[in-house]
């Protein structure tokens, strides 16, 4: 039997220990508070972020470049993974959570500036499908970019871009209600922000994206108001 298998199997049986009587109150359903639509990455941890422990509190979506759409017949559309939990339970609360030096990001702009890494390379189709969402998305943003900006900042300041676009998406989607809050942010693990290795930073709420104007209106949470740049 393969040993991560094995291994991840035993730390179950501790979770399930643990968590033995904690889904005496979701068996039967679910309201969970918000709804986190995070980057497909093993490095962002998607409920441990947040100290999550509860089963039913929050409803975790994953993708590359955390994508709010996707494509149908008629257009693109919020995903149905993202407004489940909107339409259906009550959930008032998005949370669009990107992270520094994100790999779908790269590769979109690699894509959009025939970079090095977009030099004869080839995805999967399922890849490309991905980053095929997600490059138009933020060619107005890459051609708008300082000159002199190296690849490490471009892709930072993109992964905030990305999030604000995303924000917009949901904000802009008659299926979201207006009443739903819509929150963007970066989880940081690379030392951009100066804070923390691993502090989610608030860089988008509502479609505000000025930190004073933020810091103001959400003294709350000030410290943790954070960009990298003004949009």
């Amino acid at each position: 039997m393969d040993e991560t298998l094995v291994e991840l199997l035993a730390a179950n049986a501790s979770h399930a220990e643990a968590f033995r009587s904690r889904f005496d109150d979701v068996q039967e359903f679910q309201r969970p508070d918000v709804v986190t639509v995070c980057c497909s990455d093993s490095r962002v941890l998607q409920d441990h972020i947040w100290g999550n422990d509860e089963p039913g509190r929050i409803f975790t979506c994953s993708n590359i470049g955390n994508r709010v759409v996707q494509r149908t017949e008629s257009g693109e559309a919020v995903s149905g993974d993202v407004l489940y939990p909107i339409a259906h339970t009550g959930t008032d609360t998005a949370v669009v959570v990107g992270h520094t030096g994100c790999g779908a990001v790269t590769a979109a702009y690699e894509a959009l500036t025939d970079g090095p890494l977009a030099d004869g390379a080839s995805e999967p189709p399922g890849i490309e499908h991905c980053i095929d969402l997600l490059a138009p998305h933020l060619e107005p943003r890459v051609e708008a970019l300082p000159d002199g900006v190296d690849g490490a900042a471009a892709v930072n300041r993109l992964v905030e871009y990305n999030v604000d676009r995303q924000v917009s998406l949901l904000r802009a989607s008659d299926d979201v209600p207006a009443a739903v809050t819509v929150v963007g942010v970066v989880y940081d693990f690379q030392d951009v922000y100066g804070g923390e290795r691993g502090e989610v930073h608030v860089v988008n709420v509502d479609g505000d994206t000025s930190v004073e104007s933020l810091r103001d209106a959400h003294p709350e949470i000030g410290a943790r108001i954070r960009r990298l740049q003004e949009n």
